[in-house]
């Protein structure tokens, strides 16, 4: 059967009750995959979903262990919504922690990039403080994660062409 995550398929699923596992294998190189992750101009060009129109604003990155993020959404400053929070741990080129503290009980994020053939496979794992914090998020999560990563891998495309 092999990996399920080969085909190009976003996989979301709940591991347990706090716990939120995203996967996909992407046709790029772990070292441009890390860089959409990690670069405010590249990350801008794909993590928000086109279908909801709203775009990014701004987006700040220090990224680096014990360093902090802004992302800004919305269409000009007064109806912006915000992401922010700090980097718990960064290892280039495979591993990624940070924590969501715009609402009360945000998840932390880990995300791991393993390169198999080229190709990297990435793992997104989300840890909430409460089934309910899981609850609330994993309905945007299941629309939207499938619909980011179809966007990074049309961004990978790009990039590898002219790597």
């Amino acid at each position: 059967m092999g990996d399920r995550a080969s085909n190009g398929r976003t996989v979301v699923e709940r591991r347990s009750e706090r716990e939120l596992v995203v996967t996909r294998t992407f046709n790029g190189p772990v070292r441009l995959v890390f860089d959409a992750w990690t670069k405010p101009e590249l990350f801008k060009l794909w993590w928000a979903p086109k279908s909801m129109g709203v775009p990014i604003l701004s987006c700040e990155m220090d990224v680096r262990t014990g360093g902090s993020y802004r992302i800004a959404f919305g269409h000009d400053a007064s109806d912006a919504m915000a992401f922010f929070g700090k980097y718990l741990d960064v290892s280039p080129p495979s591993r990624l922690v940070w924590t969501n503290d715009e609402g009360g009980d945000g998840a932390v994020t880990t995300v791991t990039f393993e390169e198999e053939d080229g190709r990297t496979l990435l793992v997104l794992q989300e840890l909430y403080p409460s089934t309910e914090a899981l609850d609330q998020s994993f309905v945007g999560m299941e629309d939207a994660m499938p619909e980011q990563f179809e966007q990074l891998d049309e961004l990978l495309i790009t990039l590898s062409a002219s790597a």
